[in-house]
């Protein structure tokens, strides 16, 4: 093994994970720090020409298919030998759930053990999830905020997060079908909402086009001047795909780098750093964390995710026309007709409050389904569109919910293996039923069921929290402190969804660049006060 030494006068800065939160850290302390050097590590291949950038962006569809297939990482196309599986094999459905995601316990050998988590999954690329993620962007509100973190100081990282990501907070308002979708609603629940917290359109990450297209956000927003050519903070910044980081590295309670596989040469390198940032998901950074002998009694536990409730609506024109005219949805068809390769039109939202409104519901109003109809369906070609919608909800962090490591089994990538547990208890039991009677209300005050309000699998969100929470006291109940500095181990930061501590219903990024921000705008402090 060789020894990669830096040069450089300034601290060097190893991040591990290529997604939205560890590029919050590399750009963040690249700002921070003039004499910072950033390494960027991510297991997976870049899988666009521009690093990181949201593949629903990409128009030609075969293209698209292809980035989304890398996405399976160091197991997918002309790589997928590294996992014993002869390249010109078709593994989708195997490895894969989402478009661009592969499921961690895919039933063969080396997968995870999650048969209550059955539907869990991750992308491996630069961009992490950030280049396939729906781009919602909504801000926790309630006991969604975590408490250590006071008002003043969570609404100005939570800014801060916006503008990494390029929030919209109004995209799609001038859609007149999406108005009077709103427009339905809030006669729905008129009266029954606390001031804010009424029907809105949905925050996303993304930038409107003059032709009233989106460039829809990925975590290439977020790296900015990082992949800039010419920009002072590039020089110091170098991205590093197929790229395995198989160790954090330490001498007593304080890091010294990482222990990296080149994937593509099968050579291992160890790589000094002042900083090591561990960004990869909810699952891969506590088993990385795991595998360093890193293990504090809360690493991979409290697993949360949202549970989903979901179904189809045909929008019904005697509804809508209430409020948009047909010379209005023509003029939309048309305009949408140019950009046929992206289906979603307008979203709206009510966003979680308490008490009266323990869920986050998102309508998402497309001129298809996300499911082909049966040629004799009544539905087929409706003139209005749909909706597809769903009620997100809470998950109580319980102990008892997360991963269980294992140095007797590994997996196909030879890390110590996993078993994931994870029950829903009367708590949520009882609110996926509300939100189930709920989403059936919405969908009556909007038109027809395509398909009946259903549970989602367990891990169908992608949205997983908690395994690498962060707390106030080292009580053994947390992985790190409020600056996301893992206990015990100087000089480690841990990044991403798993720093939650706290039960959501909503998409998490925003919540954890913001967490992202704070750490490390703390850790830039203390390695200025060290030189």
């Amino acid at each position: 093994m060789t020894t990669e030494s830096s040069a450089h006068a300034g601290p060097t800065i190893a991040v591990v994970g290529s997604g939205p939160i560890g590029a919050t850290y590399a750009r963040t302390l690249l700002e921070e720090l003039p004499d910072a050097r950033v390494i960027m590590f991510e297991a997976g291949p870049q899988i666009t020409e521009r690093p990181g950038q949201s593949v629903r962006n990409i128009e030609d569809p075969d293209e698209k298919a292809r980035a989304r297939e890398m996405s399976q990482g160091p197991q997918a196309g002309d790589l997928r030998e590294s996992l014993g599986i002869p390249s010109a094999t078709v593994v989708e459905g195997m490895f894969t759930a989402r478009q661009g995601t592969h499921l961690f316990d895919f039933g063969g050998e080396g997968s995870a053990h999650a048969p209550t988590f059955a539907a869990a999954a991750g992308a491996t690329n630069v961009g992490g999830q950030g280049s396939h993620w729906t781009a919602a962007t909504p801000s926790p509100s309630f006991s969604e905020r975590l408490p250590f973190i006071g008002d003043a100081e969570w609404d100005e990282l939570l800014a801060t997060a916006k503008g990494l990501l390029h929030v919209q907070d109004a995209a799609f308002a001038d859609s007149a079908v999406g108005g009077a979708i709103r427009s339905l609603l809030a006669e729905k629940f008129a009266g029954q909402l606390p001031d804010g917290y009424g029907v809105s359109t949905l925050p996303v990450s993304g930038e409107p086009q003059p032709d009233g297209s989106m460039r829809w956000g990925g975590t290439d927003f977020v790296l900015g001047p990082l992949i800039a050519d010419g920009d002072p903070l590039a020089e110091r910044f170098e991205l590093r795909d197929l790229s395995l980081v198989r160790r954090v590295e330490r001498d007593g309670d304080r890091v010294t780098g990482v222990t990296v596989e080149d994937l593509r040469t099968r050579r291992t390198s160890f790589v000094e750093a002042d900083l090591v940032v561990v960004a990869a998901d909810a699952f891969r950074s506590p088993q990385l964390l795991w595998a360093s002998g890193i293990r504090p009694a809360a690493l991979g536990r409290y697993l949360t995710e949202h549970p989903v409730v979901i179904t189809t609506v045909a929008l019904e024109a005697d509804k809508m026309s209430r409020f948009a005219t047909e010379e209005q949805l023509d003029a939309e068809l048309a305009q949408r007709a140019k950009h046929a390769a992206d289906p979603v039109a307008a979203v709206n939202r009510i966003p979680f409050s308490e008490p009266g409104h323990p869920f986050s519901l998102q309508v998402m109003y497309s001129e298809s389904t996300p499911f082909p109809l049966p040629e004799d369906s009544p539905f087929l070609g409706n003139r209005w569109g749909f909706v597809n919608m769903g009620n997100g909800l809470r998950k109580r962090p319980r102990v008892e919910d997360g991963l269980t490591f294992t140095d007797d089994e590994l997996d196909y990538r030879g890390f110590p293996n996993f078993t994931v547990d994870y029950e829903l208890t009367d708590a949520e039991l009882g609110e996926i039923e509300a939100a189930t009677a709920d989403l059936r209300q919405v969908g009556e005050a909007l038109g027809v069921f395509v398909a009946e309000p259903r549970l989602m699998p367990n891990g169908s969100s992608l949205h997983y929290m908690g395994t690498t929470r962060i707390g106030e006291t080292d009580d053994g109940t947390s992985v790190a402190d409020p600056w996301s500095r893992v206990w015990g181990v100087d000089g480690l930061l841990i990044g991403g969804n798993g720093t939650i501590p706290t039960a959501n219903t909503m998409n998490p990024t925003l919540t954890s660049v913001a967490i992202a921000v704070r750490g490390a705008r703390k850790a830039a402090e203390r390695l200025r006060a060290e030189r």
